[in-house]
């Protein structure tokens, strides 16, 4: 997996297909989905056509979105996938509480590597779909140390609140973005917009949840993904001001003033090398 990824492309696990043109799209991440998009009656397919494909490892990193964690379907989901040498992570939907994530991570481990010597289980990402979820942020994401991430599913959680405008959002926004760093993992990605042909609209909502701290995005569409790019690489402007932040660093360690009256401590040091390392995710 590139160090940074920003794009992360979610395709229904029963449609062999479009899951291999994913592969194709220029995805970081691609997020085959055995849940929401999927037909009760094509679960069985999805789940056996998915474990078929993470047979070897895929040319991109593979995730897996298994049923909700206290569902009927999970338990198959994770001793179908998690053993496949492919899967490169798990996604887990419906999150509440940290025990579910503690529990998910033992039956992951020990569908993938029955000895305790085996070494860790898949990594895990948590989704955040409910206002107890958001309540629970920190607690979810500092659950297990195979938990690498932490984001929300916004169509869901809007339902549960009875939020009409977007805006209503940013609170919980904010407090997930908090709870993944507090809890030293990446910042989260943003959830889908579900609107493919409003590019537009994406591109506005992107730079949104930039501001908000958040670091790429879901998509349900290939002509998602340079819009989502777009909108999370730095600007040639920002790769200048963090260039000359950095190098005004090595010359002196200490607290400074730079030429434009830019103050420059060891925080903003270290905001403008995460710039440049991004810069160069490719």
């Amino acid at each position: 997996m590139v160090p940074f990824p920003l794009t992360w492309l979610y395709v229904p696990g029963d449609r062999p297909r479009v899951v291999a043109k994913a592969l194709a799209s220029g995805a970081d991440v691609v997020v085959v989905d055995l849940e929401d998009a999927v037909a009760p009656d094509r679960k069985e397919y999805a789940r056996a056509a998915t474990a078929e494909l993470l047979g070897e490892p895929p040319p991109v990193p593979v995730h897996v979105r298994v049923n909700a964690v206290d569902g009927p379907l999970a338990a198959a989901d994770l001793a179908a996938v998690a053993p496949r040498p492919g899967l490169a992570g798990l996604r887990l939907p419906k999150v509440t509480s940290a025990e579910q994530v503690v529990r998910v991570a033992a039956h992951a481990k020990a569908a993938r590597s029955p000895s305790p010597a085996d070494g860790p289980g898949p990594p895990l990402y948590a989704l955040l779909e409910t206002a107890l979820a958001v309540e629970r942020a920190y607690a979810i994401a500092s659950a297990h140390p195979s938990l690498r991430g932490v984001s929300i599913g916004e169509s869901d959680l809007r339902a549960d609140l009875g939020v009409q405008q977007d805006s209503g959002l940013d609170w919980s926004r904010a407090r997930v973005v908090v709870a993944a760093r507090a809890a030293g993992l990446a910042p989260p990605a943003q959830s889908v917009h579900p609107d493919i042909r409003d590019l537009e609209g994406l591109a506005v909502s992107c730079a949104h949840g930039r501001a908000l701290g958040f670091l790429g995005r879901a998509a349900i569409h290939p002509r998602q993904l340079p819009v989502i790019e777009r909108a999370y690489l730095p600007t040639d402007r920002e790769l200048e001001e963090a260039e000359t932040i950095v190098k005004a660093a090595a010359t002196d360690r200490g607290a400074q003033a730079l030429p434009d009256g830019r103050f420059v401590d060891a925080a903003v040091v270290a905001a403008a090398q995460r710039t440049l390392a991004l810069a160069r995710r490719c």
